[in-house]
């Protein structure tokens, strides 16, 4: 079984694929069932599941703060 990734709430994320704004760089807003990250471009808000973030995501660019952390 592959390991999951650790997200945390603050974690600005790098994506493979650009959103249509031109924007690649998203931030961790809401850690649950799913996951809700925010375009830091557009601001536009998505919610993903963990499995299509994990595999959609290239890089952690900066993480947030330990307090809050679901693996």
């Amino acid at each position: 079984m592959a390991d999951l990734v650790e997200f945390r709430v603050g974690d600005i994320l790098e994506l493979r694929k650009q959103h249509p704004c031109g924007g690649r760089k998203w931030r961790v807003l809401r850690i649950g069932l799913d996951i809700g990250i925010e375009c830091l471009t557009c601001e536009r808000y998505v919610l993903v599941s963990r499995r299509r973030l994990e595999t959609r995501m290239k890089r952690f660019v900066e993480r947030g703060s330990s307090s809050e952390v679901l693996g």
